[in-house]
């Protein structure tokens, strides 16, 4: 008896060390950085509903106030479903090295499939966690296109446009520069935040969209004034404040250089403000609040994909440059394109991005307090080259997605509303409703 007690022991003692050596085995999430990420995704979340649909809702005119804001909402929600089916999966990185894999990732995870509340990524994180958080990155690139050819796009049309754009466009670039794709592995782009992977993918589809569309009926002869520059300065608080997490939550932990990002993420928008409206002031003679609102996405939008790379002193560098910068290209380059941005995405946005992409090449020097350069590249001119080369890059290739997609809407169900429905506003021809009653 005492034999067979001794066996039950030794087994029911082996079993427990195997368990815990099972255990042991897990890879174990970082929880500090798990609740880092989870909060920075709800921020992310923040800037586009209500931040996109409250900073363009204002700039609009009241009769058109609820479009832009449902727009946001669904193209936010659409985006989010769109990245759980297969959107995630696609975007990741692959170990086939066949030619594909340079742009796409694979079918390995679509619908999210073996993924649980358990899984832990190579980050750290729960799986679930980064997943949340890199979705909104998808949801608020998506909801930036729309200031572009607000006012005038058919909603049915939009909604066709939308998935070409997400899986033809925006998955290829996330894989390419961050997902281990041809951009990173060929020439060690920096792009921290989404430079190129958000604000040029997202200023470009909307430049080619204001094309295609056409321009607002009465654009150059009738005020299109912004209806409420109050609810705009709203939504660039919120913004602001969002894109915190945009910044500091892509270090992926609470370290020191999620501190370094924060602390850009201040100071690069705080010179863009000052940098925006002292140019206004010389060139107009009058400071706006339109344009110290528009300073400050200048400056967040230059920083994102150099606010982990460059000092505190580049930041605002950068933001400064890109103040004035993208001040022509709202009140200079705009004109030479000839072309009706409605609430100006490519002029700060795309302007901006670019700014950023190639000053980040700049001011990620070690000899000017830079954290150093990409992958491969020893020196600032070869770091040069390839933040240039992923700005053309993107350039092309969104370009000829965009134009795909919006010509394939108009095809399908037509691309622009009525010339009735657009005098009257898309609030009531569109969706049956106004923002406001009176």
């Amino acid at each position: 008896m005492k034999y067979i007690q001794k066996l039950v022991m030794a087994g029911t003692a082996g079993l427990f060390c195997s368990a815990v050596s099972a255990a042991e085995s897990q890879p174990q999430p970082d929880m500090v950085a798990n609740g880092f990420i989870m909060i920075c995704a709800a921020l992310v979340i923040l800037m586009s509903i209500p931040g996109i649909a409250l900073f363009y809702g204002g700039m609009v005119r009241s009769k058109n106030m609820l479009s832009i804001m449902i727009q946001s909402l669904v193209c936010f929600s659409y985006m989010y479903i769109l990245w759980a089916v297969f959107g995630y999966s696609l975007a990741l990185g692959s170990n086939d090295s066949s030619f594909i894999h340079l742009f796409y990732g694979d079918f390995s995870k679509i619908f999210l499939k073996g993924i649980t509340p358990d899984t832990v990524d190579s980050n750290s994180l729960t799986e679930l966690c980064y997943f949340s958080f890199q979705g909104a990155f998808a949801a608020i690139t998506a909801c930036l296109i729309l200031g572009s050819f607000a006012e005038r796009i058919k909603f049915s049309g939009l909604l066709i446009v939308m998935p070409i754009w997400f899986i033809l466009a925006y998955i290829p670039s996330w894989h390419m520069v961050w997902g281990g794709g041809w951009l990173d592995s060929s020439f060690g782009v920096l792009d921290f935040a989404g430079g190129t992977v958000v604000h040029i993918n997202a200023s470009i589809c909307g430049l080619v969209g204001a094309y295609f569309i056409g321009r607002r009926i009465g654009y150059g002869k009738e005020s299109m004034a912004p209806h409420s520059l109050t609810i705009t300065m709203i939504g660039t608080c919120l913004l602001w404040f969002g894109w915190f997490g945009f910044n500091a939550g892509s270090s992926l932990t609470p370290d020191g250089i999620s501190v370094l990002a924060f602390t850009n993420t201040i100071l690069a928008p705080a010179a863009g403000v000052l940098s925006w409206m002292c140019v206004e002031w010389i060139r107009s003679g009058k400071p706006s609040m339109l344009g110290a609102c528009s300073g400050a996405i200048a400056g967040l939008v230059a920083i994102t994909p150099a606010c982990g790379f460059v000092s505190t002193m580049g930041g605002i560098c950068i933001g400064i440059i890109a103040g004035a910068v993208c001040y022509w290209g709202v009140n200079g380059l705009k004109r030479m394109l000839r072309v009706d941005d409605s609430l100006d995405v490519f002029g700060v946005h795309g302007i901006g991005g670019i700014t950023g992409a190639v000053l980040t090449g700049i001011f990620c020097a070690p000899e000017l307090g830079g954290t150093g350069f990409g992958n491969g590249n020893d020196s600032m001119s070869q770091q040069i080259f390839g933040q240039t080369v992923s700005v053309v890059v993107t350039v092309i290739w969104t370009a000829a997605v965009a134009y795909a997609a919006f010509f394939a809407a108009s095809k399908l169900t037509g691309i622009r509303v009525q010339r009735d429905e657009e005098r009257e506003g898309l609030d009531l021809a569109c969706h049956g409703e106004r923002a406001y009653n009176h």
